[in-house]
């Protein structure tokens, strides 16, 4: 099933929305609002049956759904003033006030996925590594995300917001974290073991020359793989890096208040303190999004992986490895975080030869779907990997 109106077109099997072409990022209930609305032109849908559609039944506040209509009309061009396309008939629920097309005959598209399938690797130490490829193009491997798990990946709608738009345009290649067994000192990572595992998973995926974009600490593994395979990595993009962690900064002063806050509050679920943890990364938002997320982490990793990860993160430094890095690189940075401050981003452009920093306006440490600036870090984000690679 497609819908097209104005200059949009709403490809329900590939769960994709496109405006004048391009690929727009969106949330899934973002698109499951959209395809509501399409479905019935001109009628109005009252406000319970969204919340059934779109929430399946569940409470909601009032600001949440704002949230998913403003952003909705965001994503097809339209704003909350004009309501060209998406009308809102006070107290009673919307309208799609645009002229809609259907077309039923397409036949379903191989991304038209209602779960993703795994396939396994061997790792080191023989470990079973879980991984995914998605979409059609230029083949791209992710290292770290938020959950670094593929199934709560899946489940976010955060995260299926990503995966969709990269998956538009890439063979999008995700994998599992390798599972900690033994808790040594935090600031000895064995990454040289992790870089084995993302060769692993590469020749099982079968990707021989790749682009590679890290998120987080997926930069310490991401940046040795580069470094130690330089002829399989083409591009490298570094989405919320560090070059230094917090125990290097001369600036910093003080307890580590994110570590308390795990400290806590991190075995009782959903907690305010566990929250507030994820906050310091994601001060706008959006709140339930944030929320979401916690609820996952706190299912995958016990208080003391949680540490141990910060603690890691903290003691960390890669700017002996910068200078040895050959490939295309783009650094992109939330010009407030207050995680890790755009200086750290700043250290890592200027040490990688020829690499270049890319700020974001916000101050989440990496946009969400919701964010203002989120469709702006997509954007900058695969146009950069889909520059072609000099041979």
């Amino acid at each position: 099933m497609r819908y097209e109106f104005a200059d949009c077109i709403l490809d329900v099997d590939r769960h994709i929305l496109t405006r004048r072409g391009e690929p727009v990022a969106i949330e899934p209930q973002v698109f499951d609002l959209l395809v509501l609305l399409a479905a019935h032109p001109g009628k109005l849908v009252p406000r319970d049956e969204i919340i059934a559609r779109v929430w399946n039944g569940r409470f909601v506040s009032d600001s949440t759904i704002s949230a998913r209509i403003a952003a909705a009309r965001r994503a097809v061009g339209d704003d909350g003033k004009s309501q060209r396309i998406i009308r809102t008939i006070v107290r009673r629920g919307l309208q799609m006030a645009a002229e809609v097309s259907c077309d039923n005959s397409l036949t379903s598209s191989p991304r038209a996925r209602k779960t993703q399938h795994l396939k396994y690797a061997q790792g080191q130490n023989g470990q079973a590594i879980a991984y995914t490829t998605s979409g059609d193009g230029p083949p791209v491997l992710r290292v770290g995300s938020i959950v670094y798990d593929l199934e709560a990946e899946w489940r976010l709608p955060s995260e299926r917001a990503y995966i969709n738009a990269m998956e538009a345009k890439f063979t999008l290649l995700r994998y599992n974290k390798h599972q900690q067994t033994n808790w040594g000192d935090p600031g000895h990572i064995d990454y040289d073991g992790v870089t084995e595992d993302i060769l692993a998973v590469s020749q099982a995926a079968g990707f021989d020359r790749f682009a590679i974009v890290a998120e987080f600490g997926g930069l310490f593994s991401a940046l040795r793989f580069a470094v130690n395979f330089p002829d399989r990595v083409n591009r490298l993009a570094i989405v919320g890096g560090w070059a230094e962690g917090r125990n290097h900064r001369d600036d910093v002063d003080g307890p580590d208040s994110i570590r308390n806050l795990i400290v806590e509050g991190w075995q009782d679920p959903g907690s305010g303190y566990a929250v507030g943890s994820l906050l310091s990364y994601f001060p706008e938002g959006p709140l339930e999004t944030v929320r979401e997320i916690v609820g996952e982490l706190q299912t995958l990793y016990s208080m003391e992986e949680k540490l141990y990860q910060r603690d890691s993160g903290n003691t960390a430094s890669v700017l002996h490895l910068l200078p040895q890095v050959q490939c295309p690189t783009l650094v992109l940075h939330a010009r407030n975080s207050a995680v890790h401050p755009l200086s750290e981003a700043r250290k890592l452009a200027a040490g990688i030869p020829g690499a270049s920093l890319a700020v974001l306006e916000t101050a989440n440490h990496i946009p969400l779907p919701g964010n203002a600036v989120y469709d702006i870090y997509i954007q900058t984000l695969t146009e950069f990997l889909e520059t072609p690679a000099e041979i």
